[in-house]
């Protein structure tokens, strides 16, 4: 099974950057929509506008600007900060996740396959511990 690493980079308390955020830029890129990016993406329109709204209030320049209505019916689009901001983010994922897989490899043979969430779940006894173990 592949590992999958997500991040998420805090700039300050009231501005970040991470996986949802940065699929929406790249999702208007393709779409040239705000709302054929939510559709795509399967989120409400107001959740998208929303996230687009708090990462454009996050930096000194915004990183989509949306035109409304108009003969071409209005869309939306990266601005040039905008699509540093997905190169940058993506160029940062993909070291990220080599170094993780790297790191965990040792450890990742003894995840689970079935291990799940939740309360449902079987509680498993904890493992009485030797003295190798300390």
């Amino acid at each position: 099974m592949k590992q999958t690493v997500r991040f998420r980079v805090d700039f300050t308390p009231a501005c970040s950057l991470g996986p949802g955020k940065i699929e929406l830029l790249e999702t208007i890129e393709h779409t040239g929509s705000l709302r054929q990016a939510a559709q795509s993406l399967g989120m409400s329109y107001r959740r998208a506008w929303l996230l687009l709204d708090a990462l454009n209030r996050s930096f000194s320049e915004p990183a989509a600007i949306a035109s409304v209505g108009g003969q071409g019916g209005g869309g939306a689009r990266l601005t040039t900060f905008g699509t540093e901001l997905v190169k940058r983010y993506r160029a940062a994922a993909k070291t990220i996740e080599a170094l993780a897989r790297t790191e965990f490899q040792p450890i990742a043979a003894k995840a689970l396959a079935h291990a799940s969430r939740g309360p449902a779940t079987k509680r498993k006894r904890l493992a009485r511990s030797t003295d190798t173990d300390v």
